[in-house]
């Protein structure tokens, strides 16, 4: 990590290319902002954090952009690119979010055995 504070503010910044597991820092921070990445989407919002989703804006056929707007609609999240970092960062103070619940991985099976 290459933790940073800002001299005008008492916000700590913390980056890295790589890391095995985020999880620590999730649950240490009281804001995420992160890629759009499905896994770290989850992860954010099953540990009930406020998340603000930095989309890819290069990448082909956009899935994250996809992800991000849903899960925007359905109230769990804020998205915004990297030229529209800042005015993402406002749209997280006034926005109150859904509680994110956990899905139950073993219902799809349960479904599965019920019409067999």
């Amino acid at each position: 990590p290459m933790p940073k504070t800002s001299p005008s503010t008492s916000v700590r910044i913390e980056s890295y290319p790589y890391k095995d597991s985020i999880a620590a820092d999730i649950e240490r921070a009281d804001l995420v902002i992160s890629h759009a990445g499905a896994g770290t989407i989850l992860q954010t919002l099953e540990a009930q954090k406020p998340l603000l989703v930095v989309v890819n804006e290069k990448l082909m056929n956009n899935h994250q952009l996809e992800i991000a707007h849903q899960m925007e609609k359905e109230g769990y999240l804020c998205h915004c690119t990297c030229s529209t970092l800042a005015e993402g960062l406002k749209k997280m103070a006034s926005t109150s979010f859904q509680r994110y619940e956990k899905g139950d991985p073993k219902l799809f099976g349960r479904y599965l055995n019920q019409i067999m």
